[in-house]
């Protein structure tokens, strides 16, 4: 294929998204400036690499695409396009090598992104990539883009424009989604912006607070809606939060919102039967408390029978906790809702903005953690920007 070397491109939002789009860019030959309203670059993918960049999952690929929910059938494309075993190719590429942990996802060895993210940089100052900090985007001036600078307002007239300004969790590492109005002025279809993949309150009583808050509940399984997840949850003093929240999160933040509150199921002994419990208890001792015999026959740890003395449960397997509202954009992980995909036409461009494309956590889709988030965020990029070399480039 033959492209042309002359097309520009703006790719505004420099975060995994924008820097994916950029670098695929550059790579066919466009001249690609790269702006973010913030001093530095990818603070949110940096945030995310402090505990372990967990980049994408190793399950099978339908397992994997069946994660986005709803919009699995929109979002499909880009993960074929660009599925998790590319992501790690990629990664692989720059130096940072990755493996699968126990549970299936997938890491960098260095366990950081910050080691990714150096290679990363480099790899565009080789490309040409020009980056601009502190530009914040404003929207357009007569159909040119207009920024916000330290040296004051600038405009730009590229070819093509790439919106990855993520969603609008996280608020101060850069990501407003103060975009969503922006565009809707511009009749683009917007989905309102909710938290996912977040904690959510519960009304704890001062003593669980003080005794509990801040101890993990482990090995158990949840179950709301009729779906039932393993993993571990984290007791806070606000609620509860972790890894098993947020994969049933989206179907309990929209119970919440039509309820008024949602009944989470927690199992705290998935791994026995009934029947199997009920034998347990009935050899213990009838002279020892309930917490005694609950920790010396079933081996629960302090804050599983503090949690059924909480929720006076009768049944270990059945312990009910009653969630009251999800904690806010501020305090999630990512977000929910944006530009509808009845909004996109192919490649990811806007209907209504001919010659802009928007990717990543701007799009109206939404995962649990576990790598899908960021895989979303990769895919989609790499699906606009071959649609842009294949159908703008090569036709210059």
């Amino acid at each position: 294929m033959t492209t042309s070397s002359c097309t520009s491109v703006a790719v505004i939002g420099a975060g995994p998204a924008g820097l994916t789009a950029a670098e695929h860019l550059a790579a066919a030959g466009a001249r690609v400036d790269l702006y973010d309203r913030m001093p530095s670059v990818a603070r949110k993918f940096l945030m995310a690499g402090r505990g372990g960049l967990n980049l994408t999952h190793s399950e099978p690929f339908e397992r994997f695409v069946a994660r986005y929910g709803k919009r699995a059938a929109q979002v499909r494309p880009a993960l074929e396009a660009f599925p998790p075993e590319a992501l790690r190719q990629w990664a692989d590429g720059l130096g940072a090598e990755t493996f699968v942990g126990s549970s299936g996802r997938v890491f960098p060895k260095a366990m950081k992104a910050s080691p990714l993210l150096r290679a990363w940089l480099k790899r565009l100052e080789g490309l040409g990539v020009r980056i601009h900090l502190r530009h914040d985007w404003t929207g357009w001036t007569d159909n040119a883009l207009a920024f916000e600078t330290p040296d004051g307002p600038i405009e730009a007239r590229p070819d093509v424009t790439i919106l990855a300004l993520g969603g609008a969790s996280w608020p101060r590492l850069g990501s407003t989604g103060g975009w969503a109005d922006l565009l809707a002025g511009r009749g683009v279809e917007i989905a309102p912006l909710r938290p996912a993949n977040a904690g959510f309150q519960v009304d704890w009583s001062p003593h669980f607070v003080e005794r509990f808050a801040g101890q993990p509940l482990k090995t158990i399984a949840l179950t709301f809606g009729g779906r039932t997840v393993r993993g571990e949850i984290m007791l806070t003093r606000y609620g509860v939060e972790g890894g098993a929240i947020y994969a049933l999160s989206s179907a309990l933040r929209d119970a919440i919102a039509r309820d008024g509150h949602a009944d989470l199921g927690v199992d705290l002994k998935p791994d026995m039967t009934a029947g199997q419990l009920a034998s347990k208890l009935g050899r213990a001792s009838a002279k020892d408390s309930l917490s005694n015999r609950l920790r010396k026959a079933l081996g629960l740890p302090p804050p599983a029978i503090g949690l059924v003395h909480e929720t006076h449960a009768t049944d270990v397997k059945a312990v009910t906790i009653r969630l009251a509202a999800m904690q806010g954009l501020d305090r999630a992980i990512s977000s929910a809702g944006g530009i509808r995909f009845e909004a996109l036409a192919d490649g990811f461009e806007l209907k209504a903005l001919p010659g802009v494309f928007a990717v990543g956590e701007m799009l109206d889709w939404e995962a649990p953690t576990g790598g899908y988030l960021l895989q979303a965020c990769f895919a989609t990029a790499v699906g606009a920007a071959d649609f842009i070399v294949r159908e703008r480039m090569s036709r210059a």
